[in-house]
């Protein structure tokens, strides 16, 4: 580890926590997109699961960005509020 002007990415590659530390940091991205599309509709929890034939538990697992949900829950969740998830590979 060279330590001074060395770029913070190829630090965290390094010590191999990059990957987790970016997935992490997409997962709250789209938790807290959700949850504000959520927010700006009015609708509570039980609405919610309801509109994607779910639990309020397993609404909640998926703005957990710490559990680990599936992409289809997501997308699920998105069509549930009249939005599409959309996934990019750069």
């Amino acid at each position: 580890m060279n330590g001074r002007g060395q770029n913070f990415n190829d630090f965290m590659k390094e010590q191999g926590l990059f990957e987790e530390a970016h997935e992490l940091a997409a997962k709250k991205i789209i938790a807290a997109q959700l949850k504000q599309e959520m927010d700006n509709q009015h609708l509570t929890k039980t609405a919610i699961a309801k509109k994607m034939s779910t639990t309020r538990s397993a609404r909640d697992n998926a703005l957990d960005p710490e559990f680990n949900t599936s992409i289809e829950t997501l997308d699920r969740f998105a069509c549930a509020l009249g939005k599409q998830l959309s996934l990019t590979l750069r």
